[in-house]
């Protein structure tokens, strides 16, 4: 006769929990998250080398994978940080093993050497068996999170740096004196904007400068808010945005007007490019069909070449000082003074928090990791006396300790 036993099946319950600590320690497995680190790298790299590279990392797969980066580490720290707890707890006996240290003692009571192991700054826990006895303890078992706060900021860090490359913003505009323009693209509802007061600059006998200074006054929806003073390395901050005075160059403010006195021109010209090492420049003067071709000709005495060119070619040309004014072809010129442009660069980086916080976190972690190793010890009977098992983290070798530790004991003894 043949008995069959009946197995139930777990409830659905049990193997959904069962699911979900498998795809939860699959997700937290160190190889899992490396690959989505390198996925992440290779998907910023790409969006800073390829010319439509940052429109992709503004797309959903893109905000996918760093869902499943945060959710890696996430998950990393919660599968580890239960067994470490327990270790902290509860701590486990040391093996003999590569990397362990070992010291002889003479026989002490259990209860003296666990008060001197408690007296050291360990957390002991005590095991009898078959009337030998052996006592485990741990110091600074705390320590070993930092492990885990350490992989959860590298994560930080990437998630800070993925994030300003996705939905950050960089962009470059110059400006004369009174001129003002907006700290981003154009768009609904946006009005943050900035506004050149001056420049000056000083320059030593070296040609080297020695004050570029640049006031501006930042504005929003029109109205001044605030003046502040850019230097290098010394950027403005306004409505999230930071702004750089990037570089300059001069300008000349001219009034240009026709034989009969009507003016055709009055305003500052900057002069952007540059021709064999001189400052050049042009301005279009549609109602009179010309062009101004504008140089400078003798930096040290601010002289000005102003060339007048037609349709069919060059019409006329002349140079002038500061405050000077002359006639130039059919248009009567006026040099009034130089000035100054500024180009500006206006950035947005909504990770830089992230980034600055992963980063601290991370330094935070190494910092303990290395100075606040944990060290784990086990004490139990051998022979006629005692062993004395230590280990020490990865970069960790506590000689030192292991002599204090026998000092105690033995003074105990």
């Amino acid at each position: 006769m043949t008995s069959r036993v009946a197995t139930a099946e777990p409830a659905v319950g049990e193997r959904l929990a069962r699911g979900a600590e498998r795809l939860l320690r699959a997700t937290g497995d160190a190889r899992t998250g490396l690959v989505l680190l390198l996925l992440t790298g290779a998907a910023n790299a790409l969006g800073a080398l390829l010319p439509g590279g940052p429109a992709s990392l503004e797309s959903w797969p893109y905000a996918l994978l760093l869902a499943a980066l945060t959710l890696s580490g996430v998950a990393a720290v919660a599968v580890r940080s239960p067994a470490v707890w327990r270790e902290w707890q509860r701590p486990a006996a040391v093996q003999a093993a590569s990397g362990t240290l070992r010291a002889m003692l003479p026989m002490t009571e259990t209860d003296v050497a666990e008060r001197a192991l408690r007296s050291a700054g360990y957390r002991v826990r005590r095991e009898e068996r078959r009337g030998r006895w052996a006592i485990h303890g741990v110091r600074r078992g705390w320590s070993r999170f930092a492990g885990l706060v350490s992989h959860l900021a590298l994560v930080v860090v990437v998630l800070g740096a993925a994030i300003g490359a996705a939905f950050g913003s960089e962009m470059t505009f110059s400006l004369l004196r009174g001129d003002q323009a907006l700290l981003d693209a154009p768009r609904s509802g946006f009005a943050s904007a900035v506004r050149l007061e001056r420049f000056e600059a000083e320059f030593g006998d070296d040609a080297r400068p020695r004050r570029l200074d640049t006031t501006v006054t930042f504005l929003r929806d029109g109205e001044p808010i605030r003046e502040a003073l850019l230097r290098v390395n010394e950027p403005g901050d306004f409505d999230g945005y930071l702004v750089h005075p990037w570089t300059y160059g001069p300008a000349v403010r001219l009034r240009v007007t026709t034989l009969g006195g009507s003016p055709l021109l009055d305003a500052p010209v900057p002069l952007r490019d540059e021709r064999d090492g001189v400052p050049v420049g042009s301005a279009e003067l549609p109602t009179a069909g010309v062009t101004l071709g504008l140089a400078i000709t003798d930096a040290d005495r601010n002289e000005l070449g102003v060339s007048v060119v037609g349709g069919d070619g060059l019409v006329d040309s002349a140079r002038l000082l500061p405050g000077d004014a002359t006639r130039v072809g059919d248009l009567q010129i006026e040099l009034r003074s130089f000035d100054a442009w500024v180009t500006f660069l206006s950035r947005r980086d909504p990770g830089l928090l992230v980034l600055f916080a992963g980063g601290a976190a991370l330094c935070a972690a190494l910092a303990v990791a290395f100075w606040l190793p944990r060290r784990r010890l086990t004490v139990r009977q051998a022979g006629a006396g005692l062993e004395l098992l230590l280990r020490g983290e990865r970069f960790d070798r506590p000689s030192d300790e292991l002599d204090r530790l026998r000092r105690l004991l033995e003074s105990r003894a």
